[in-house]
């Protein structure tokens, strides 16, 4: 951000297709391929009602209010609360397991910071559709739902077998590493050519690849591990300067007040979800601690899918003009308050840190 303010530097030209083509496929693969999949397993539950119930509630939420209280028509106000409803993994994922947050709430946040991706995505492109005239019905939009999700997944497990039948043909750690780099960006691309999600073909391929690892003992090389982990480091530095020099500060500026109300709809609605559709799991799985709810609700952090999604509708007819700046403003908002905080609220919450807490 600070270097996008030095007068005179042309700003660089971030699309959300670069963003969604570009980086979300290997920083998404590379989250996947690190979940704890036995704790994942345990956490379905809650991971399910986040990613779906909890989306459709917080579009909802984000829609209603700033429709009343921001003047946004319908149209914009759903559109802002789809930008708004994933939370991401690419900024959450990393930050918590290094913390060293509970085994449990780390698989947790990871899961539904992952699968919530493909439900957001899917409303998106629902209310994309009604703005160029298509007014979907509810049938419409559960179709489309579930073809995106269930073809991304399709997608995902082939693109995961035929690297583990490819793998098992050498014994060189470079060549594991470039199977994987494809698998990550060619399930993406797939996918996403076919009209499927791209992001939910990339988490299955990921958890699939994982999967096979745990039980054949290949993939997890100490040379592959350390690659992904020096790429994933790299690809977010390279996102996240890219993210605050291209911030477009001067309309955001002229909008403060928009961008300050809707980061806080957004992060009041983010409660909601949490502290109403976990109660609902609690009873059903192991007892899920209300420091562990807090957590959840302070680690909902918006990132670069938002950013993508909000960037994709700059100059839409139909759609509010300071739409993507609004949304644009509340990410980077989200990134440094809840972001930047996040290691406070984890030690004032005394949460007890995992025995596999990631090392400096």
């Amino acid at each position: 951000m600070a270097v996008g303010l030095v007068p005179g530097l042309p700003k660089t030209a971030v699309g959300g297709a670069l963003i969604l083509a570009v980086f979300v496929p290997p920083l998404v693969f590379e989250a996947a391929l690190g979940l704890d999949l036995t704790e994942l397993r345990r956490a379905v539950l809650p991971i399910s009602l986040l990613a779906t119930f909890g989306v459709a509630l917080t579009v909802l939420l984000i829609a209603a209010v700033t429709h009343f209280a921001l003047g946004l028509g319908w149209p914009s106000a759903f559109l802002l609360g789809a930008i708004l409803s994933p939370t991401d993994p690419i900024a959450v994922v990393t930050l918590v397991r290094m913390l060293g947050a509970p085994a449990p709430l780390v698989a947790m946040m990871d899961g539904e910071s992952l699968f919530n991706d493909g439900t957001g995505i899917a409303v998106f492109a629902a209310v994309l559709a009604t703005i160029h005239g298509g007014h979907p019905a509810a049938a419409d939009f559960f179709i489309r739902l579930v073809l995106l999700l269930a073809g991304g997944a399709g997608v995902g497990v082939v693109g995961g077998l035929a690297a583990a039948l490819l793998v098992r043909g050498t014994r060189r750690a470079s060549v594991e590493v470039l199977i994987t780099l494809l698998v990550s960006y060619g399930s993406y691309l797939v996918a996403d050519r076919l009209g499927f999600s791209g992001v939910v073909a990339v988490v299955v391929a990921g958890l699939v690849v994982a999967r096979l690892a745990a039980a054949e003992g290949r993939f997890h090389t100490p040379a592959l591990l350390r690659f992904w982990a020096f790429f994933g480091f790299v690809l977010n530095a390279i996102l996240f300067f890219l993210v605050g020099e291209e911030l477009p500060d001067r309309d955001v500026v002229a909008a403060a007040g928009f961008v300050l109300a809707t980061f806080a709809v957004m992060f009041v609605a983010r409660a909601v979800p949490v502290y109403l559709l976990l109660g609902i799991a609690d009873p059903m799985v192991r007892r899920l601690p209300w420091r562990w709810r807090h957590l959840a609700f302070w680690g909902g952090l918006r990132g670069a899918l938002s950013i993508a999604l909000a960037l994709a509708v700059a100059g839409t007819p139909g759609v509010d003009p300071r739409l993507p700046t609004i949304a644009y403003g509340a990410v980077v908002l989200s990134l440094l308050v809840q972001g930047g905080l996040l290691e406070l609220v984890f030690r004032a919450l005394r949460l007890p840190e995992s025995a596999q807490a990631a090392q400096p």
